[in-house]
């Protein structure tokens, strides 16, 4: 018996697992809305549809699992495409579903049109995903849908995007079943011995992890590749989460946010830079000079494109998938963990810096520290595109790998908000934080009010001081005034945090941080934390300063 296009869209999505859709209704995709809750499929209502498409990211990430973002015609689908270029640069598989007012009126005149004689919303969405196309007819769901799958969940992973006219969700056509896609062979590099020889080759080397290392979740390959042959460790701003902080090799980040122990060590003489998912953009190779060249890079990564082209020094590329090429590296060389000590002068010198704040007025580094004493080690965060983020890179200890994501490429701002608000759907039991700031909650800040009214108990932790930080300190800083990054009056963001019913707080010291952490944990509430931080404290952002000369 033939079936509606909708109804076998919607029952693939409950065969595959998937328990939440994101999005905002329109006329175009009814038939989708109201088909997912004959499914038992949860609707998430989001309040922009940039918002909807980073909550269905944030699913996918924690879940591991594809999501859904579901948009109308015309600008319901432009507003997504923000979404999935960010979830592009986290390599997502998110299908984003669009919708067109009537396929077979065409090149009329019709409202919100998404064809060619409109905004094509096909053309639009294909810098930002790996697949975009229109489905014209019915018949042509399965093919279209198994396209738009491999392509979601081939080598690096990432988005895909499906227009679907109204008129073509109404027809019926014969039923087919469709898996999630889990037959594509991972490529696995056939120059791991070359690897290996470079690392025991290596008298000076480094590890340099970067957001694929996260995204890969290489954790035990990489603390046993680093203990195995003694190399310190640092991480770019995205790939803060890969490695423990508190681990004896760890040097600390590099970029923006970094330690000025992993820029002297950079400068001592490296002669093998292990390069692990990070591209090498200008916010991980903030500050780099010519003096910390290494004199060979050893580069993991999914595919060519900027492999080796950044830093001009022979460089091997392993390339294929992180992780697995990660694993028979260790199991090529017989790499194995070891029991290391933390150095004394780094406890020592981590102490003295709270001592010496304690007494201070509250700045974003106590204010990260307190967040980290009042949560427990496998509480999940996202940072959101600012100053903020590159504090918590420089100051929040990462206990357990896997628990901080952050992008230094796209960098959307707003986006954390929904990722995070996703990612609490997605693994309801573990403790997920955003970090965010008052910039970033007046663009995407209505994502509270989706949480609120979905029972989603996300903490937003707010750093609040009335400006856009670091186009403000970075405008000043090079030309002695900024222009249009300083708000006349500032967001109370606890009162807009209650107009959505959410639980809110106030904080301007770091107790009432640690306080406020602890009583959002119990309620088990969305909750917003507001952080009243120094407005004139400089971010660790001014290596990325340009000169305006």
């Amino acid at each position: 018996m033939k079936k509606r296009v909708y109804t076998l869209l919607v029952e693939h999505f409950k065969n595959w697992g998937i328990t939440h859709v994101f999005g905002i209704p329109g006329k175009s995709i009814s038939p989708l809305m109201l088909e997912l809750e004959s499914y038992g499929i949860e609707y998430v209502l989001g309040r922009h549809e940039a918002g909807s498409g980073f909550e269905a990211s944030g699913y996918a990430l924690a879940k591991k699992t594809l999501g859904i973002a579901i948009g109308t015609s015309g600008p319901g689908g432009t507003n997504l495409i923000t979404a999935a270029g960010q979830a592009k640069e986290f390599q997502l598989p998110v299908l984003f579903i669009t919708g067109q007012p009537s396929m077979q009126e065409t090149g009329r005149a019709l409202s919100q049109d998404s064809s060619q004689f409109g905004a094509d919303l096909v053309k639009m969405f294909e810098p930002v995903t790996l697949f975009s196309a229109r489905i014209e007819r019915g018949d042509l769901l399965y093919l279209y849908l198994k396209h738009a799958l491999e392509k979601a969940y081939t080598g690096e992973k990432g988005p895909v995007h499906l227009c679907i006219p109204f008129d073509v969700l109404m027809e019926e056509v014969e039923p087919f079943s469709l898996p999630l896609p889990d037959h594509i062979s991972p490529v696995v590099s056939p120059d791991i011995d070359k690897a290996v020889t470079l690392l025991n080759e290596a008298k000076k080397p480094v590890l340099f992890l970067g957001k694929g290392a996260v995204m890969s979740d290489t954790y035990p390959q990489l603390q046993a590749i680093a203990e195995h042959w003694g190399i310190p460790v640092m991480t770019t701003p995205g790939g803060k989460g890969a490695f423990p902080t508190n681990h004896p090799l760890y040097l600390g980040g590099y970029g923006l946010g970094g330690a000025k122990r992993a820029t002297e060590y950079m400068k001592s003489g490296i002669d093998l830079m292990i390069v692990v998912g990070s591209r090498l953009c200008d916010m991980s190779l903030s500050g780099f000079t010519a003096d910390m060249e290494p004199e060979k890079v050893l580069q993991f990564e999914y595919d060519l494109k900027f492999a080796g082209k950044t830093i001009q020094v022979p460089t091997q590329i392993i390339l294929g998938d992180i992780h697995l090429n990660l694993k028979q590296l260790v199991l090529q060389s017989g790499a194995t963990t070891k029991e290391l000590e933390v150095p004394a002068a780094w406890a020592e010198a981590a102490a003295a810096t709270l001592q010496a704040e304690s007494a201070s007025a509250l700045s974003a580094g106590t204010a990260f520290r307190s967040l980290r004493a009042a949560l427990p080690s496998d509480a999940v965060l996202f940072g959101d595109a600012g100053s903020h983020s590159f504090h918590a890179v420089q100051n929040f200890e990462i206990i357990e790998p896997g628990t901080f994501f952050f992008d230094e490429v796209f960098i959307a701002m707003g986006a954390a908000i929904g990722y995070s608000i996703g990612a609490k759907i997605a693994m309801p039991d573990r403790p997920v934080v955003c970090v965010t700031g008052d910039g970033c909650i007046m663009m995407q800040g209505t994502e509270i009010s989706t949480a609120v009214n979905h029972g989603i108990p996300v903490i937003f932790f707010v750093l609040n001081n009335g400006r856009l930080d670091m186009v403000e300190k970075g405008m000043s800083y090079n030309t002695g005034r900024s222009v249009g990054a300083v708000y006349e009056r500032p967001l109370d963001v606890s009162l807009f945090a209650q107009s959505m019913g959410a639980s809110a707080y106030r904080c301007d010291t770091g107790a009432e941080v640690e306080t406020a952490v602890q009583s959002a944990l119990r309620s088990n509430t969305t909750s917003v934390i507001e952080v009243m931080v120094d407005p004139q404290e400089i971010p660790p952002i001014l290596t990325r300063l340009l000169s305006l000369d």
